[in-house]
C-alpha cells in the first residue's frame, strides 16, 4: 500500500502534512477534556467555590471541544480532497498505462480484470486514504498519549489498562490472521464475477441460440455464491469486533470504578478528593486508549482489502510494456528516403511471448510503393502474426522488418503507425456517428462536423471551421465511397451523423468492415493492411472495393491478408505461407505452375476455367 503513495504530488503530500497537523491538533484537544473535568470536578466538590469558577473552566472545555471539532472538519476536508484527486490520477495514469499495451501485455490481465482494477480496486484505494489514513495515524498516537497521561496516576488502574489492551490486541491479530486470505481472495472473485458477466453479455446470441440460458446462470450464480460466502465469511468476522471493544471497553470502566471506590474506601479524608478526581480522569483516558484500538480496528477493516488493490493497479503501473519508441529521427530518416511507403522483410523469425516454437521463420520479402503484396496459406500458417510486424503489435525475434529503408523498431510508435492504414481481422466500431468512426484518429477531427467547427472557431475562425468542416466532410464521403459503403449510410437516419452503437451493434458485419476500409483510406497512408478484410463482403462488393482502391490509393502499398483466391489473384505479388516459412511467392499464375500448395488452394476454390482466365 504505501509502495503507491509514491504517485502523490508534492500539493497533496503538503495537504496531507497539514492534516497530520490538524489530526495532532485534535488528539491534544480530545486528551486535554479530561484534565478540565478533573477541575470541574475539584471545584464542584470542594465547599465554598464560587459558581463563576465552575462556569470559566466549563467555558474553557467548550472552547477545547469546538477546536476538536474543527480539527476534524479540516482533516476530513483535506484527506476527501487529497483522496479524490489521487485516485483521479491513478485512473488516469492505469488508463494511460493499458493503451500502451500491445497484445502480449494484454494476455496477462483479462479486460475483466482491467475494469475491476480501474474501477473497484481503485475505489477500495480512495476509501483508505480518506479514512483509513487519518485513523491509522490517530489511533496509535492518541493511545501513547493517553498512556503517558495515565501511567503515574496509579498502579492498579494502569495494570487494568494493560491487561484490556492485551485482550484487545489478541483479539484483534486472531481475527486478522483469519479474514487477511479471504480479503485477498475477495478482489480476485471480483474479476471472476466480472468475467463471467462480461462473457455472457457479450456472447448472448450465442447463448439464446444454443439454450444455454441455465448453463450460464449457473456459472454466474456460483461465481456470485462464492464472492458472496468470502464476503459474508469476513463479515461475521469482522462483527464481532465491536462487540468485543464495547464488551472490553465497559469491562475497564467497571474495573477502574471498582479499584477507584477501594481507593477511595483506603484513603485518609484529606485524600478522598484527589483519589476521586484521578479516577475521573483516569476513566476519560482509559476511554481513549480503548477508543484508540476500536479505530485501529477499523484500519484493520480497510487496510487488507486497499492493500491487495494497491498491489493489483501496481501490477499494471509497473509493467513495461515490450515494444518501446524508438529514436524520432528515425521517422526524419525516412522523410529522406526516395520511396516512401517500401516494405521489407528481412529473413524475420517471430515467436510469441509465451511459446516456445517460432511461428515464423526466414521470411523475406520486398513490397514496393503502389503495389499489392497478398498473403494466403491454411489456417495457422502466420499470416495475420506476419503483418502485425509491421505497425509493431509484435516484434520479431529475428530479422528485421524496414519501413521507407528504416527499421520499424527505430521508430517512434506514433510516426511509425501514422504511416500505416490498418484494418483488423475483426472489424471494431466506436460509439458515436459514421463520420466520428471513418475520421477517427484524426487529431483536428471531432465526432460530428458541429463539434469539429466549434474547435476550429475557437483558433482560427469562423471561415477556416467551414472549410475545415467541409474537408473533412468530404474526404469521409470520398473515403467511404472508396469502401462502397456510401449507398448503406446514405440509408441511415442522419446520413453520415448517423449514430454508430457501442461495438457497432446497429450495423451488419459487412457494414462494420466497409466502415473499418473506409477508416483505413481516410487517413491516405502509405501502406494499407488489411487483414482478412473483405471476407464479409459478397463477391461483387469485394471486386467493387478492390477497384476502388486501384484507383484511389494507387500510391499506397497495400498488404493483404485473405483467404479467397478471388480477393488476390490480381495482386502483383503473392507470398504463399505454410506452417510459418514461405513456400512460393510471385503471380497468381507463377504460382499455379511453381507452388502446390498454392495450386490446391486455387483448385479446392475456383473451376479449371476460373483458374486458367
Amino acid at each position: 500500500m504505501l509502495c503507491i503513495l509514491k504517485y502523490l504530488s508534492k500539493a497533496e503530500i503538503g495537504q496531507m502534512l497539514i492534516a497530520l497537523v490538524t489530526i495532532v491538533g485534535q488528539i491534544y484537544f480530545d486528551l486535554k477534556l479530561p484534565d478540565y473535568m478533573s477541575d470541574i470536578t475539584k471545584l464542584v466538590e470542594t465547599p465554598g467555590s464560587a459558581m463563576s469558577d465552575i462556569w470559566i473552566a466549563g467555558g474553557k472545555m467548550l472552547l477545547i471541544s469546538l477546536s476538536s471539532v474543527a480539527c476534524a472538519v479540516v482533516t476530513g476536508f483535506l484527506t476527501a480532497r487529497v483522496g479524490s484527486s489521487f485516485t483521479r490520477r491513478l485512473r488516469s495514469l492505469e488508463f494511460r498505462q493499458v493503451e500502451s499495451f500491445g497484445p502480449a501485455e494484454m494476455s496477462r490481465f483479462s479486460t475483466a480484470s482491467l475494469i475491476t482494477r480501474s474501477t473497484n480496486d481503485i475505489t477500495q484505494i480512495q476509501m483508505f486514504i480518506t479514512i483509513g489514513l487519518m485513523l491509522i495515524v490517530r489511533s496509535p498516537i492518541m493511545a501513547v498519549w493517553a498512556v503517558a497521561k495515565i501511567a503515574g496516576e496509579g498502579f492498579e488502574w494502569t495494570l487494568a489498562t494493560g491487561i484490556a489492551t492485551a485482550l484487545l490486541l489478541g483479539a484483534i491479530v486472531t481475527m486478522m490472521a483469519m479474514v487477511m486470505p479471504k480479503y485477498k481472495a475477495m478482489q480476485a472473485l471480483t474479476d471472476n464475477i466480472n468475467l463471467v458477466a462480461r462473457e455472457n453479455l457479450t456472447g448472448l446470441r450465442v447463448v439464446r441460440a444454443y439454450n444455454a440460458e441455465d448453463y450460464q446462470e449457473a456459472k454466474f450464480t456460483k461465481a456470485n455464491d462464492d464472492l458472496t460466502n468470502t464476503q459474508l465469511f469476513t463479515n461475521r468476522v469482522m462483527a464481532f469486533m465491536m462487540p468485543l471493544m464495547n464488551t472490553v471497553m465497559n469491562g475497564l470502566m467497571l474495573a477502574v470504578y471498582w479499584i477507584g471506590a477501594y481507593l477511595i474506601d483506603a484513603a485518609a479524608l484529606t485524600d478522598k478528593l484527589t483519589v476521586f478526581s484521578n479516577m475521573v480522569v483516569f476513566s476519560n483516558y482509559s476511554v481513549q486508549v480503548i477508543m484508540s484500538f476500536l479505530l485501529m480496528s477499523m484500519v484493520f477493516v480497510l487496510w487488507p482489502r486497499a492493500d491487495v488493490s494497491a498491489q493489483r493497479v501496481l501490477e499494471v503501473l509497473d509493467t513495461k510494456p515490450m515494444v518501446t519508441d524508438g529514436s524520432e529521427t528515425a521517422a526524419e530518416r525516412a522523410v529522406e528516403t526516395a520511396e516512401r511507403g517500401t516494405v521489407e522483410f528481412r529473413n524475420v523469425s517471430f515467436a510469441y511471448p509465451d511459446s516456445r516454437e517460432a511461428t515464423l521463420e526466414g521470411i523475406s520479402f520486398t513490397a514496393k510503393p503502389g503495389q499489392t503484396v497478398a498473403f494466403i496459406g491454411s489456417t495457422g500458417s502466420g499470416k495475420s502474426s506476419l503483418i502485425d510486424l509491421v505497425p509493431r503489435l509484435y516484434d520479431v525475434t529475428g530479422g528485421q522488418v524496414l519501413v521507407d529503408g528504416v527499421d520499424v523498431r527505430d521508430y517512434s510508435l506514433k510516426s511509425l503507425r501514422g504511416k500505416i492504414g490498418y484494418v483488423p481481422q475483426q472489424s471494431v466500431l466506436f460509439k458515436g456517428t459514421v463520420a466520428g468512426n471513418v475520421s477517427y484518429g484524426d487529431d483536428v477531427a471531432g465526432d460530428t462536423a458541429d463539434s469539429d467547427a466549434e474547435s476550429a472557431v475557437a483558433t482560427t475562425g469562423a471561415d477556416a471551421a467551414s472549410v475545415s468542416s467541409r474537408d473533412r466532410i468530404s474526404r469521409v464521403k470520398a473515403a467511404a465511397d472508396v469502401a462502397q459503403a456510401t449507398e448503406f449510410v446514405s440509408r441511415m437516419d442522419g446520413g453520415f451523423d448517423a449514430a454508430i452503437a457501442q461495438g457497432g451493434s446497429n450495423v451488419s458485419g459487412g457494414q462494420k468492415q466497409r466502415l473499418s476500409i473506409a477508416r483505413a483510406v481516410y487517413r491516405h497512408p502509405e501502406i494499407l493492411i488489411f487483414d482478412d478484410s473483405f471476407s464479409a463482403l459478397d463477391f461483387k462488393t469485394d471486386r467493387e472495393v478492390r477497384d476502388a482502391l486501384a484507383r484511389e490509393a494507387k500510391d499506397s502499398t497495400k498488404l493483404i491478408v485473405a483467404q479467397r483466391i478471388g480477393t488476390i489473384m490480381n495482386a502483383d505479388r503473392i507470398v504463399v505461407l505454410d506452417d510459418g516459412r514461405v513456400v512460393g511467392q510471385g503471380t497468381h499464375r507463377e504460382l499455379l505452375d511453381s507452388c502446390d500448395v498454392y495450386r490446391q488452394i486455387a483448385e479446392s476454390q475456383l473451376s479449371q476455367s476460373e483458374l486458367t482466365a
